[in-house]
């Protein structure tokens, strides 16, 4: 199995979590994480187009009207849970923990698709080893939760919540470094929400990825189902968007401070839609196990980086001992499962 395979299942898994991290800065320039949401989907979804364009797959599309089953074509109404749940659970769970209830739905999901053999996922016979990895998996989330809950409160510098100020690379002050106690600490009902939240938004990609597969298999053309799917979830978040709107539940977007935004600021378009196009060429080459084992190996590594160093203008959230070895067993646990 070439290297270079392996190196970019791991390299797209850390761009899950940069994208996640550059998100936090367009929702604060944009001022609502649903517009900002919108504006990641519609860049992500005309880079794959122009490339779907260039590379004559968009040829391939013609072939929609004879899928089997409609609802193929929704697998992207997954992608504004996710970026969505993102921008939301970053600033108060931090990126560690946010990413670790990301991993935790993908890997159950993952699970039941291949447990039941749903979705048209080829079914696999339960065994030790999944047994094992699905422990060492909430073992390792339990951990690094209550760790971070825990854990004791330092001051870091961390941005003002000013949409320009942010926007323009802004002031710092000081802040505790541990937004999980905050957002953990309050009533049950708000820590099983934000808890739930997380836990949803990753068992929608495996469900994603199994569905557009599916369509890939029909169509032909990974390029040109990418696509769809970014069109799909573009036009579910700008009618999400519109009826929060309407209902006066989201401030309406402003779209002046994005003069002044770092240019990195834009990357999470970009970053979506590589991973989305990765993943479908890696998938027959290494296998889905293997993909979705480094690319969450990925993700958690570099959402750590995240975290310890302040990367991306994020709060600094120290890599304590617990936390550390909450990673480890959630990278080993899912590792165990996607490859027993």
């Amino acid at each position: 199995m070439p290297l270079v395979f392996l190196a970019s299942a791991l390299l797209i898994g850390c761009l899950l979590a940069v994208q996640a991290s550059v998100n936090q800065r367009l929702s604060r320039a944009v001022g609502t994480p649903f517009g900002a949401a919108t504006l990641q989907l519609l860049i992500a979804g005309v880079v794959l187009g122009l490339v779907a364009l260039a590379t004559g797959a968009v040829a391939a599309m013609g072939r929609v009207p004879e899928v089997s089953h409609w609802w193929l074509l929704l697998g992207g109404v997954a992608s504004p849970l996710y970026i969505t749940a993102g921008i939301l659970l970053f600033p108060r769970l931090g990126a560690l923990v946010a990413g670790a209830l990301f991993v935790t739905g993908q890997v159950f999901a993952s699970l039941g698709l291949d447990l039941l053999g749903l979705l048209w996922v080829p079914r696999r016979p339960f065994g030790p080893g999944i047994l094992l990895g699905a422990l060492a998996v909430v073992a390792g989330v339990t951990v690094m939760i209550t760790g971070s809950v825990s854990g004791r409160l330092t001051r870091v510098a961390v941005p003002v919540h000013s949409a320009a100020a942010l926007a323009s690379g802004g002031t710092r002050v000081d802040a505790p470094a541990s937004p999980v106690r905050q957002a953990l600490g309050t009533p049950t009902a708000s820590r099983l929400a934000w808890t739930l939240l997380g836990l949803a938004a990753g068992a929608v990609l495996p469900v994603q990825g199994a569905i557009n597969s599916r369509l890939e298999g029909e169509i032909g053309a990974p390029l040109a189902v990418a696509t769809i799917s970014f069109v799909v979830a573009t036009a579910t978040i700008l009618v999400v968007l519109g009826t929060l709107l309407t209902l006066r539940r989201t401030p309406r977007p402003q779209l002046r401070p994005l003069r002044t935004m770092p240019w990195w600021g834009w990357l999470g378009g970009l970053c979506a839609a590589v991973y989305v196009t990765v993943t479908f060429l890696l998938i027959p080459v290494i296998g889905a196990a293997v993909t979705v084992a480094l690319t969450v190996t990925g993700q958690q590594v570099a959402s750590a980086v995240i975290d310890h160093r302040g990367v991306l203008a994020m709060p600094r959230r120290r890599l304590t001992a617990a936390r550390a070895g909450g990673l480890l067993l959630l990278v080993a646990g899912s590792v165990l499962v996607h490859w027993s």
